[in-house]
């Protein structure tokens, strides 16, 4: 049950995400290029935490440095990934969407599209037809919620 913890502390941080770039936009006090200076500290804060974070753990856990090339070509697409959903992110508060709308549809839209790239990487056991009713219903809630939120956004 620990990654439940640890799940629950990364849906806290993503869950104020939003929020406090948005926050960090406004803060900056230029109305053309703060959300690009707000996304510079967003990149120093994921150098210290991703570089020095990652680096106090491997010392802690007696690392042996050898990185194989497969494995640091997936995690940098997978940094690459990440930067630019919270590049997508900083562009649609550029276009007038406000943290409470955009925010909701990316976190409706991404665990569907998680799922459906997931599953087509790691095929369920006995195929598509094993897949639980219950698992597709909420992928089709999130996706309704999604639009739900698109189309009743408050103003």
């Amino acid at each position: 049950m620990t990654w439940l913890l640890f799940s629950m502390i990364t849906v806290g941080a993503f869950g104020v995400y939003g929020v406090l770039l948005h926050t960090g936009i406004v803060s900056m006090a230029d109305p053309v290029n703060g959300r690009y200076k707000a996304f510079l500290f967003v990149g120093v804060a994921y150098l210290l935490t991703a570089v020095v974070g990652s680096l106090i753990m491997l010392k802690l856990n007696g690392v042996e440095w050898n990185f194989p090339a497969k494995g640091m070509m997936w995690a940098t697409l997978a940094g690459i990934a990440g930067a630019v959903g919270a590049f997508g992110i900083l562009l649609a508060f550029g276009a007038k969407g406000t943290p409470a709308v955009v925010m909701a549809i990316v976190f409706a839209g991404a665990p569907i599209v998680n799922a459906v790239v997931a599953m087509m990487a790691h095929p369920p056991a006995g195929g598509w037809g094993a897949v639980n009713w219950r698992f597709l219903l909420g992928i089709g809630m999130a996706a309704l919620g999604g639009c739900l939120v698109s189309l009743y956004k408050p103003t």
